[in-house]
C-alpha cells in the first residue's frame, strides 16, 4: 500500500509588534521613539558644533607646513574618483605653496592593496615632487591616521584633505589627538556614493566620539618616523 502524502505543515505567521494600546502607552513609545533619534544625532551634532570655525577652501586655507589627504579606496590600483578629488586639492595647496609637504595616510594591509604609493604615484603626475610626499601606511581609519600624524610623523599642525560630508569628523578627531587643524572639504556631485558617504557619517560620528572619550591606541603604531621632517628640509 501506497503511503498517504504528507503535505509539509505551513510556515507561522510572523508576529506582527503590537502596539500600546492605552494612551500612556503610546506616549511612552512616542518619547523613547525621540530620545533614540536624539541620541543617534548628538554625535554629528557635536562635530557640527566644534568643527565650525574650521573649515577653510583652497583659497583661504591657512599656510602650513603639511597637508594630510585621507585615502578614500583604489580601482584597478588607480585612485577612486573620490580620492583623486582629494589629491587635485593637495596638488593646488602645493603649487599655490599654502603647503610644503603632502602627508598621505592610507590602507596597506595587503600586498596587493596600497593605498599610500597610489596616492604618492597620482601627486607626482600631477606636479608634487616626490621629496615632498611622506607615506603613512597604516593609516587604517581616520582616528588612527590622526594619531599616527601626531605621534609617529610629529605632525603638531596641518590642513586636512577629504570630501565635505568626512572633514568635520577629520577635524575633530585630529584636534584631540593633538593636531591642530584646518579642514578643506572637497565638493563632489551628489551621486549615490556622496549620498552613502553622508549616511554612513552619522554612524562614524558616534564612534568617533567613542574615540575622542576613550583615546585608543591605532591598530598598529611603531616607531617614531623623520619622513615630515626630512621632506620639510628638502632631503626627501
Amino acid at each position: 500500500m501506497r503511503r498517504p502524502l504528507r503535505l509539509p505543515k505551513p510556515l507561522p505567521r510572523p508576529r506582527r509588534p503590537r502596539l500600546p494600546r492605552t494612551r500612556a502607552g503610546r506616549r511612552r513609545l512616542v518619547r523613547a521613539v525621540v530620545a533614540g533619534c536624539v541620541l543617534a544625532l548628538l554625535p554629528a551634532t557635536w562635530l557640527r558644533l566644534t568643527t565650525g570655525d574650521r573649515l577653510r577652501t583652497t583659497s583661504d586655507a591657512p599656510r602650513t607646513d603639511v597637508a594630510v589627504v585621507f585615502g578614500a579606496g583604489l580601482w584597478d590600483g588607480e585612485p577612486s574618483p573620490y580620492l583623486a578629488h582629494r589629491l587635485d586639492t593637495a596638488a593646488t595647496l602645493y603649487r599655490e605653496r599654502k603647503v610644503k609637504v603632502v602627508l598621505v595616510t592610507g590602507d596597506n594591509s595587503r600586498e596587493d592593496y596600497d593605498e599610500p604609493d597610489a596616492m604618492r604615484t597620482y601627486l607626482t603626475r600631477h606636479g608634487v615632487p616626490d621629496v615632498r610626499i611622506v607615506s603613512d601606511y597604516a593609516g587604517f581609519d581616520t582616528w588612527d591616521s590622526c594619531v599616527r600624524a601626531r605621534k609617529i610623523f610629529g605632525v603638531d599642525r596641518a590642513v586636512l584633505i577629504s570630501q565635505d560630508f568626512h572633514i568635520r569628523r577629520a577635524v575633530a578627531l585630529c584636534e584631540a589627538a593633538g593636531v591642530d587643524s584646518y579642514g578643506v572639504g572637497v565638493a563632489d556631485k551628489r551621486d549615490v556614493t556622496w549620498y552613502y558617504g553622508e549616511t554612513r557619517e552619522l554612524l562614524a560620528a558616534g564612534k568617533a566620539a567613542l574615540d575622542v572619550v576613550f583615546r585608543p591606541d591605532p591598530r598598529f603604531l611603531g616607531p617614531k618616523e623623520t619622513g615630515v621632517a626630512a621632506a620639510l628640509a628638502g632631503g626627501g
